[in-house]
């Protein structure tokens, strides 16, 4: 392969002015895809060839072939999905990470990464209101923890034969099956919780659900803006009911955990940083490029230990003394830049204006706090 800086620019020239040219003509273009399924298959479905192109040809080629498939949900007018545009700071650094080409799996290969992950986990914290004890990663180690406690070493045993684990459910998002199956608890072990006219769990509906098999490892799933609802569970009230029957708590908070970064809104996560784990998106509200998403543990410990290398690999592991000993993943530097260069105050205008402006639109309008509870922030 060809690392000299020459070889690069002309096709790195190519893809610069395309995106411009697609950044400054996105609020003109249409949103929806205009070419249909067979029009883009005929441009794209090209046979392999049998010698290379010139990279910049090649990239002229995608940009042609792909034009009318592109759908406009970067701009302002695209109302579909929660998806979110990504902001320029955020941009430019991907297109770093992607020239970085950093295998960023551990400190060693790549000690810079993992120190902006470090970075990025201990800001998030703080906008999100999350204990800053708690690990950050992409991969929550909730599951471990819970069978741990059961007398149970998940990592050295795995799952098979392990005392069953069920998830009481508050509303949950398509995702959530989708992880239960790929941790191998499976959705007979989901149960959907009776939900109150705010679809949120009520403390006597958890309480019952726990009392019936009290020995069961249970996880509480709680949301936090909910995908159809935008209801917000009362973390006040159940959480506590959960921590007496011994349950693992985590809130999935892909839309509304961001409601923490704004003093307007943020009354409705009360009590939330009493949950074992959080999940939320970055391609949402921070506006970073798809796809990127943050899991937080209370359990550092637990954390660590469903996801650090073995000894196979403790070449590569890095000393307490010169570097953090957390795997790290190749999108931080891009998260660190997007938080930089958004700034605190900036990050929770930006927040509170748009879940103010979708408030008054009705679009996603948020619940009303339960009755009594303090409304903090003008």
């Amino acid at each position: 392969m060809d690392h000299n800086a020459p070889a690069f620019k002309p096709a790195l020239q190519v893809a610069f002015q395309s995106a411009l040219v697609h950044l400054e003509t996105l609020e003109n273009q249409p949103v929806p895809a205009t070419a249909s399924l067979s029009e883009l298959r005929s441009r794209l479905a090209k046979p392999l060839n049998d010698h290379g192109l010139d990279p910049q040809e090649v990239v002229r080629d995608l940009v042609r072939d792909t034009q009318g498939g592109i759908v406009g949900s970067a701009g302002g007018r695209f109302f579909a999905w929660a998806v979110g545009g990504s902001v320029p700071a955020a941009l430019a650094a991907d297109w770093l990470t992607s020239a970085w080409d950093q295998n960023a799996g551990l400190y060693a290969s790549s000690p810079s990464a993992a120190v902006a992950e470090e970075v990025a986990g201990v800001w998030l914290k703080d906008l999100l209101g999350i204990p800053a004890s708690a690990s950050f990663a992409f991969v929550s180690g909730c599951q471990m923890a819970l069978l741990q406690e059961r007398g149970w070493d998940v990592e050295r045993n795995g799952l098979c034969g392990a005392p069953p684990i069920r998830v009481l459910a508050s509303n949950r998002h398509g995702s959530v099956e989708r992880a239960i199956r790929l941790l191998g608890i499976g959705e007979a072990n989901v149960v959907d919780l009776e939900l109150d006219d705010n679809a949120r769990i009520t403390p006597a509906v958890l309480s019952a659900a726990l009392t019936a098999a009290p020995d069961a490892a249970t996880i509480v799933l709680l949301q936090a803006g909910d995908l159809n609802s935008g209801s917000f569970d009362d973390y006040r009230a159940v959480i506590p009911v959960a921590k007496r029957h011994g349950s693992w708590v985590h809130v999935d908070g892909a839309f509304g955990l961001w409601a923490a970064a704004s003093p307007r809104y943020r009354h409705f996560l009360d009590g939330v940083a009493e949950a074992d784990s959080w999940a939320t998106d970055g391609h949402k509200w921070l506006n970073v490029p798809y796809d990127s998403g943050y899991a937080f543990v209370i359990r550092p410990e637990a954390h660590r230990a469903a996801m650090s290398a073995g000894p196979r690999l403790c070449h590569l592991r890095c000393h307490p003394a010169t570097g953090p000993p957390w795997d790290s993943g190749n999108d931080r530097p891009l998260l660190r830049a997007r938080e930089n260069a958004c700034g605190r105050n900036r990050a929770i205008g930006w927040v509170g204006g748009a879940l103010a402006a979708s408030h008054q639109s009705g679009a996603g309008a948020l619940p009303r706090p339960p009755a009594g509870s303090p409304r903090r922030g003008p």
